[in-house]
């Protein structure tokens, strides 16, 4: 897999989540109030679902449509490939 503008992106919203997930441990390991650890839970889960979508907008636009273009993979195995990432979304 060769990197993509978009992975950039992604990888800052993955060392966000993976903050707010450092958080998450400490708040509960000091007994903080369910609210507030709630909120970073939602706030990990947001940011996962930004970094899965970005991923997968991206493989379509670029990766599955370069594929196409080049003749590197029928459009058989590109339909298939791409009914099998959108399950991600």
């Amino acid at each position: 897999m060769t990197l993509h503008a978009s992975h950039t992106d992604v990888l800052k919203r993955l060392k966000r989540a993976h903050g707010h997930l450092n958080s998450i441990i400490t708040m509960l390991e000091q007994g903080r109030d369910c609210l507030d650890v709630a909120q970073q839970l939602q706030a990990v889960e947001n940011a996962l679902i930004k970094a899965k979508k970005t991923l997968v907008h991206d493989h379509i636009d670029h990766c599955l449509e370069h594929a196409v273009r080049e003749g590197q993979q029928s459009a058989e195995d590109t339909i298939r490939e791409f009914k099998e990432i959108t399950k991600y979304l």
